[in-house]
């Protein structure tokens, strides 16, 4: 009994890879069978070779950023640094204020987000839902914000925030004009009339996601006796907060690494954006009889430790946030 029962097991697992040894000479023998498997192959000598492309300034620039002044002008040292240090992450650190500027920039970024992130779920829906005259226009020069360059009207907006006046109210008030430039004021003001940094694009993007919401969940609200501003409440905003946490947070980063605007109405407020345009050279350091210049190691080694330091509160929120950034794009309506 037992001795059958063992040569049962024994032609049972015989059996099985004689079968997939067959299955598998039956597959390779295909010409599909070995286009896929170039294909494949291709495709992921690709996917490597982009991904390579795309890391490797980012790990560059942080194998450098530990490398000591011997490192820097030590020709055999390539991107492993001989004498790591931290030397660089403390001259960045001191010399740009780094902690004053993440808070003024932390700040900054929050609160146009958060504003940018409600003017656009309005926006976005009232062009979606509803039909009134010169709906057409208006979305029209929404997409049109989003074709033409901020810098063509860089001066005329400079001057409108440096000599501020509502319609001629302030004027009367006060005798003058009110200059906001170095405050919160523009940025603020800017992001409430929905012509805020990357405005355009957030609307379209919240457009869309409303056009694929059914309207009979609307309608059915309707005949419940719910009115607009509690639908809207109630069931639309709950159905796209993962869209509403997108913009948030493409709102965010794009102003925490903004420096067009930064640079035009903050000369005063220290961000990160403009500790990295104002740069290194001119620094003194310990022992040193003049500053650096532009072009030497140390100075371009500086630069790239202080964007590591400003790119790393970003990788940190995108580790967190991935999930919810990753299901509004999906959703978003305009991916492809």
């Amino acid at each position: 009994m037992a001795m059958s029962v063992i040569q049962t097991n024994k032609t049972a697992s015989s059996v099985v890879p004689a079968a997939w040894v067959r299955r598998w000479r039956g597959k390779a023998s295909s010409a599909a069978f070995w286009l896929g498997l170039a294909w494949s192959i291709v495709r992921y000598l690709l996917l490597i070779g982009l991904a390579f492309l795309i890391l490797y300034p980012l790990l560059f620039k942080l194998t450098n950023s530990f490398m000591s002044q011997q490192d820097l002008i030590d020709g055999t040292v390539r991107f492993i640094p001989r004498e790591p240090t931290l030397f660089n992450y403390r001259t960045a650190i001191e010399y740009t204020n780094y902690f004053e500027g993440l808070k003024n920039t932390l700040g900054i970024a929050v609160l146009c987000g958060v504003l940018q992130m409600l003017v656009c779920t309005f926006v976005g829906y009232g062009l979606a839902r509803f039909r009134f005259k010169g709906r057409g226009l208006v979305f029209a020069l929404v997409v049109f914000t989003i074709l033409i360059p901020p810098q063509t009207y860089m001066i005329s907006l400079y001057l409108k925030f440096s000599f501020f006046d509502l319609y001629g109210i302030l004027s009367a008030i006060s005798g003058g004009t009110v200059r906001l430039i170095d405050s919160i004021w523009p940025l603020a003001i800017l992001s409430l009339t929905g012509f805020g940094f990357k405005n355009g694009l957030y609307i379209l993007i919240m457009r869309q996601y409303f056009k694929g919401i059914p309207k009979e969940l609307e309608e059915a609200a309707y005949v419940d006796g719910s009115g607009l501003f509690r639908t809207f409440g109630t069931i639309l905003l709950p159905l796209s907060a993962s869209m509403m946490i997108t913009v948030l947070l493409f709102s965010f980063s794009w102003q925490w690494t903004d420096s067009f605007y930064s640079s035009m109405f903050f000369s005063q407020i220290k961000l990160l954006s403009n500790s990295l345009l104002v740069g290194f050279e001119g620094l003194m350091l310990e022992g040193a009889t003049v500053g650096l210049k532009s072009g030497q190691p140390l100075t371009s080694t500086l630069t790239n430790t202080m964007s590591l330091l400003v790119l790393a509160p970003l990788i940190v929120m995108y580790l967190f946030a991935q999930k919810y950034l990753v299901e509004g794009i999906e959703h978003s309506g305009i991916v492809g």
